[in-house]
């Protein structure tokens, strides 16, 4: 049986395929919606256009965990991390662009992979955590002082 990264890396090398590093950059991300039902990825472009699907046997069902996306997140991360250097550097794809992950419904869940101009940025969790706290905290000096 193949382990869910090693199809996941199988995949991330079809889309690779479709923008080839002597073609002209595109300006897009690259959505990942992932289907617990069916334990089926499908890659997206920007424009909603699929660019490949693939299916997770492990993941079939996968709507009976209540922690799945968060499960599933750092697969998908270090399967990503793991083709970058190989795949990811070299696809034509305008700068900065994303890897998202997406529910079975197209509401975006997280950002996978953020790669920019300078440098790769690889996002853990929600980047907005915490975010309200602190804006309160700001706002209590501030309104001190």
């Amino acid at each position: 049986m193949i382990t869910p990264e090693k199809e996941i890396k199988r995949a991330l090398r079809h889309v690779a395929e479709r923008f080839p590093k002597e073609k002209e950059p595109v300006l897009t991300d690259i959505i990942l919606r992932v289907y617990p039902h069916s334990g089926e990825i499908r890659f997206f472009d920007d424009e909603d256009k699929e660019l490949m699907r693939v299916v997770i046997e492990e993941w079939i069902h996968g709507s009976r965990d209540v922690d799945f996306y968060n499960k599933v997140a750092p697969i998908l991360r270090k399967a990503i991390s793991d083709v970058r250097t190989d795949l990811i550097d070299n696809m034509s794809l305008l700068r900065p662009y994303t890897f998202v992950m997406q529910d079975e419904d197209g509401e975006t869940l997280t950002d996978l992979y953020i790669i920019d101009d300078n440098e790769t940025i690889i996002l853990s969790g929600n980047l907005m955590e915490g975010v309200d706290e602190d804006l309160n905290e700001f706002f209590k000096k501030l309104m001190e002082e």
